[in-house]
């Protein structure tokens, strides 16, 4: 079973690779039969998913802390 770490980079990659798709074929923003497609906002939405991606691999990593006392 995947870590939490493992599945947030999967997801960040997925989306990356959606990104890189829509981005190279970008399409207009249409309306038919009263449902609206906008890529923009899509688009939005992506980005934002990576930037959560990128808080929660922050969160998850490994850390290390320095501290120095003084006597």
């Amino acid at each position: 079973m995947p870590t939490d770490l493992q599945q947030v980079t999967a997801i960040r990659d997925q989306t990356l690779a959606l990104i890189a798709e829509l981005t190279a074929n970008p399409k207009p923003t249409y309306t038919i039969a009263d449902q609206s497609v906008a890529w923009g906002d899509y688009l939005k939405q992506l980005q934002e998913t990576i930037g959560w991606c990128d808080q929660q691999i922050a969160a998850l990593a490994p850390f290390e802390v320095r501290s120095q006392g003084f006597t």
